[in-house]
């Protein structure tokens, strides 16, 4: 039974996420009816490298499945993208790997992106891609204040309360802070991340972008390991799992 490993890319705008869940439209429902579809019925039991949240996007989200059915990588990728191309979801690559081979376990760094568009006038084409901040950000000051947040931590400060995770403790590879014209973009790399973890560093950078926090009151909410100690959480959709590493 081969096993393959796909690459995807999605508008994550309209679905739960990627878990699948009762009643509502997630990523990795819409994605397994396609395998089914493709594959003649077949069920199959879908592992991916993050389950992104509703609204949180993707361009190089990881997925592997086993099959009971032999296709070549191109006819598999070409096929389950006919199925999905009316869903916002794109199969960019797909290879046969190894029967040890985990999109989740067997990935080494996970790669986000998240994007604030920092000025007065809304979004017209980037709506639901990025999180409109009108007031003007220091995005320097910004870049100074999370290199306090490198490094292994205890970040239950910068986790969701609903985070089922066993242990808050995480090493934050990078995070970095910069200003691409009316952007300013968030780009942070790890193992693994808390749930909400991402989006609550940016929530709380924002702050310090604003003048209202400084970079020793960020080290000041690490320190408390209270998730009340941080800022607010940034809204899905200026996220995106950019890349996973192997």
């Amino acid at each position: 039974m081969p096993r393959y490993r796909l690459t995807l890319e999605y508008d994550g705008s309209g679905f739960a996420g990627w878990q699948r869940q009762k009643d509502v439209r997630s990523v990795q429902q819409t994605f397994e009816e396609a395998v089914q579809a493709i594959s003649g019925g077949l069920t199959v039991d879908t592992i991916v490298a993050g389950r992104t949240d509703a609204g949180v996007h993707a361009r190089g989200q990881v997925v592997h499945f086993d099959l009971d059915r032999d296709f070549t990588p191109d006819r598999i990728r070409d096929g389950l993208n006919f199925y999905l191309r009316e869903n916002r979801i794109a199969v960019l690559d797909a290879a046969i790997v190894d029967a040890d081979f985990s999109a989740r376990l067997s990935a080494t760094r996970r790669h986000y992106l998240y994007r604030i568009l920092n000025r007065r006038p809304p979004p017209a084409i980037e709506a639901g891609s990025v999180w409109h901040v009108p007031v003007p950000l220091d995005a320097e000051a910004m870049h100074a204040a999370a290199q306090r947040l490198l490094g292994h931590h205890d970040f239950n400060s910068f986790r969701s309360t609903e985070c089922q995770a066993k242990s808050s403790l995480r090493t934050l590879d990078a995070l970095r802070v910069m200003r691409a014209d009316d952007e300013i973009h968030v780009t942070t790399s790890s193992r693994s991340f808390l749930h909400n973890q991402v989006r609550i560093l940016t929530g709380t950078l924002k702050l310090v972008g604003e003048g209202r926090w400084t970079a020793d009151d960020v080290s000041a909410a690490l320190a408390k390991a209270d998730r009340r100690a941080a800022g607010p959480t940034a809204p899905p959709e200026g996220l995106c799992l950019m890349q996973v590493d192997y």
